[in-house]
């Protein structure tokens, strides 16, 4: 076993973090506040590689490893979620699904635009009625014959009005179940698709998230991922990689508030001395560093058993069940550090703790990671 990095990597998360301090941080509390979608940065995150990090260079991409994406991910969650949760849909479940399932045609037309950042993609699977129970579609493609009429909601999308393609799962034979689900590419722009209002979330306010209304859609056959029914399938081996983006996010949030609290604990000074000084500040940094460095690993073989193609459905839930509970943890301790500068948003703690929730819940919440690793083990 290595825990080194190598000189590559270590290039790969020194650039992010540079751009993360000079392109991120300046005017991230006014984006979260108006909820700004972070437009500017993200047309430099797709001109530098981050937006295709993992894509095949012929696609445009930057032909990168798990490990480069996950570096990078960790260093931009540090300072703006709200930008990097839009490279990790981009990447873990638009480009990777296209290039791994898709057609030479739809890599073509599709996957060249979205790795190198000329356009933003969309996955859309949660509805209004169908959360953590993906079988249960109720937006519908009807086969014609050489397209599929599309109809129906799509909740909680991530880059929603922002994105120019869209990955649609929807149902096509109700008697079929699962195995009646396909994925479709839809395109912006398309004849009754209208995307609805902004979402006013707690935190990752600068992500765009969007409501979704498809009626009657012309969908050419074309744009099917893979063979008919293959949707479901389609989906959940996509989340799986997805876990590992989110994962990295959590890690990231989990990071850049432990840096901050430490920081502070350095500076702020109480009863005579630094307040990393004593038992009680110095015994939660502590505590903090430990869970961090937990996670961390976990994330890290995810990545590594990914890049290896080792089955990753196990070390990808865990990863992402430890780093969104470590980010919900740390970020609340990093506000206790911070005393009352901690509630006021000059000092970032606040906006991380509320960015950091959301990892408990997108792209499969805790429960639903505590299913997949016990079926994992039973099964063992």
């Amino acid at each position: 076993m290595n825990f080194q990095l190598s000189e590559e990597h270590l290039m790969i998360q020194q650039a992010a973090r540079d751009f993360a301090q000079q392109e991120l941080l300046p005017g991230v509390i006014e984006r979260d506040d108006a909820q700004k979608f972070p437009a500017e940065q993200i047309k430099k995150m797709g001109e530098l590689g981050f937006l295709g990090m993992m894509v095949d260079s012929k696609y445009n991409g930057s032909g990168m490893d798990t490990l480069s994406y996950v570096l990078a991910m960790e260093e931009l969650s540090k300072v703006d979620a709200s930008a990097s949760v839009v490279m990790s849909v981009n990447n873990s479940l638009v480009c990777w699904g296209l290039e791994t399932f898709g057609t030479e045609e739809q890599k073509e037309k599709y996957l060249k635009p979205l790795a190198s950042g000329e356009k933003i993609g969309a996955f859309c699977l949660s509805e209004p009625e169908a959360g953590s129970d993906a079988t249960s579609q109720r937006t519908t493609a009807v086969d014609k014959g050489d397209h599929y009429l599309l109809n129906g909601t799509k909740n909680w999308i991530t880059n929603g009005n922002s994105a120019s393609i869209y990955l649609v799962i929807a149902q096509t034979d109700v008697d079929k179940g699962h195995k009646g689900i396909n994925a479709l590419i839809v395109e912006k722009g398309m004849d009754g698709f209208v995307v609805g209002k902004k979402e006013d979330k707690l935190g990752i306010r600068g992500s765009d998230t969007h409501s979704l209304m498809f009626t009657d859609v012309k969908v050419p056959k074309e744009n099917r991922i893979g063979e008919d029914g293959f949707g479901f399938k389609f989906a959940m081996k996509t989340l799986s990689g997805g876990r590992i983006g989110i994962a990295s996010q959590a890690l990231g949030i989990a990071a850049g508030a432990y840096e901050l609290a430490l920081k502070y604990a350095q500076e702020r000074k109480a009863f005579g001395k630094e307040i990393i000084q004593h038992q009680a500040i110095a015994f939660k940094l502590a505590e903090m560093h430990t869970e961090i460095e937990a996670a961390r690993m976990l994330v890290y073989k995810a990545a590594w058993e990914k890049d290896n193609k080792i089955n990753y459905d196990l070390s990808g839930a865990m990863a992402k069940l430890k780093a969104s509970e470590v980010a919900m943890k740390t970020t609340v301790e990093a506000v206790q550090i911070h005393g009352g500068y901690g509630y006021v948003k000059e000092y970032h703690v606040e906006r991380l703790m509320r960015d950091a929730k959301i990892t408990q819940i997108y792209e499969g919440t805790s429960e639903i990671q505590k299913i997949v690793i016990s079926r994992a083990i039973a099964n063992k």
